[in-house]
């Protein structure tokens, strides 16, 4: 009996549903990144992408856990001397509420091509629908 070692061509993706109202971004964005990883299935080896679709909604009514409200800080840096620029959780979530859970859930995944292509099958929208429907995306309840 021979091993079965997958190859990229048939790979069947699902596409799946979760809510994020109420829930902690912290143990979100974990079941989504190994859904998106392919992590949950079966037949994963971790040097191909069989990872599934996933859809994340209410993305502004995402919580955090303690005083991280208050004190967490994004930061990113455009490059130029001078260039770092600072944003506060609060300030974001009122602002771009996707930015939110689109890094915490792509902080998770590979930093690579391959880390690259799981990231691209995240969808993450700011209310309670989105345009996949023709997809059929199942539901995915977070513990």
């Amino acid at each position: 009996m021979s091993t079965f070692v997958p190859s990229g061509k048939n790979i069947d993706r699902k596409w799946y549903v979760i809510d994020a109202d109420g829930q902690t971004l912290g143990r979100l964005a974990t079941k989504a990144a190994s859904v998106l990883s392919g992590k949950l299935n079966p037949k994963y080896v971790p040097y191909i992408d069989m990872g599934d679709h996933v859809i994340v909604i209410n993305a502004e009514k995402v919580r955090l856990t303690g005083l991280k409200t208050q004190t967490k800080v994004y930061r990113r840096y455009t490059g130029f001397p001078g260039g770092l620029r600072e944003e506060s959780f609060t300030r974001l979530l009122a602002r771009k509420p996707e930015k939110i859970l689109e890094e915490a859930i792509k902080g998770m995944l590979p930093k690579s091509k391959l880390g690259r292509a799981m990231g691209s099958k995240l969808k993450v929208y700011r209310g309670d629908t989105h345009p996949h429907q023709s997809q059929t995306p199942v539901a995915m309840p977070v513990a």
